[in-house]
C-alpha cells in the first residue's frame, strides 16, 4: 500500500493543511502500539478504548490549533498524551495502576506523593486489620460506638438515636473505648505507625 511509506511528519502536515484522510493513516499506523501501551496500564478494554479515543481527540485539537511542533516525532508525542490521560484516569479514580516496569514511562515517577505505593498500602492494610482485632477486645458497648463513629462515620446524635442511649453516654463510651484501645495497644506493645 502506497500510503504506508509516507513519513509521519508529512502526514501531519497534510492533515493540518486539510487532508482529513492523513489522520486516519496515522491512527491506523500507530493504533496497536498506543492501544497496547494504554491496556498494559489499565488492564480493561473499555477504559483503554475511552483513553485511546480521548488521546486522539486531544491530538486532533492540538493539530487543528496549529500547536504541534514535535518536528516529526509524532509517535512519542502521542504516547506522552496517552500516558498523561492514563495518569488522569488513576488520579480521578484514585487507584494505583498495575505497573510492570516494562513500559516506556514510569507512572510512579509522575503520580502525586499522596498516592500510596504498593508497599505502604500493604502496611496500611496490616495496621487496619490489627486495629480491627484490637477493637474486638473492647467491651461490646464501647466497640459499638467506636465502629459506628469511625467506620460508619455517624454523628453522636445518630449513634444516640440508634443505640437508644443519651449523646453524653455515647460520648463517654467513645472516650472509654479510646482509653481502652490505648491500654490494649500498650499491653500488646503494638506500634501503629507506618
Amino acid at each position: 500500500m502506497q500510503h504506508e511509506i509516507i513519513p509521519d511528519a508529512a502526514l501531519v502536515t497534510n492533515y493540518i493543511t486539510g487532508d482529513e484522510s492523513a489522520l486516519e493513516i496515522l491512527i491506523t499506523r500507530h493504533k496497536q502500539k498506543i492501544y497496547s501501551f494504554i491496556y498494559s496500564k489499565v488492564y480493561d478494554r473499555d477504559i483503554t478504548e475511552d483513553i485511546f479515543q480521548d488521546t486522539f481527540i486531544k491530538v486532533i485539537r492540538t493539530l487543528k490549533r496549529g500547536a504541534y511542533n514535535e518536528e516529526g516525532k509524532f509517535l512519542p508525542w502521542v504516547m506522552r498524551i496517552s500516558h498523561n490521560l492514563v495518569i488522569d484516569h488513576f488520579r480521578k479514580n484514585s487507584r494505583m495502576p498495575k505497573f510492570d516496569n516494562t513500559g516506556e514511562f514510569s507512572i510512579f515517577s509522575v503520580l502525586s506523593d499522596s498516592s500510596l505505593n504498593a508497599e505502604k498500602q500493604i502496611i496500611k492494610d496490616q495496621v487496619e486489620s490489627d486495629v480491627r482485632r484490637l477493637v474486638d477486645e473492647l467491651p461490646e458497648d464501647q466497640k459499638e460506638v467506636l465502629l459506628m463513629r469511625i467506620y460508619n462515620d455517624m454523628s453522636f446524635k445518630e449513634i444516640s438515636d440508634k443505640t437508644g442511649v443519651s449523646i453524653n453516654t455515647a460520648l463517654g463510651r467513645m472516650r472509654y473505648a479510646l482509653i481502652n484501645l490505648r491500654k490494649i495497644i500498650d499491653k500488646h506493645n503494638i506500634v501503629l505507625t507506618n
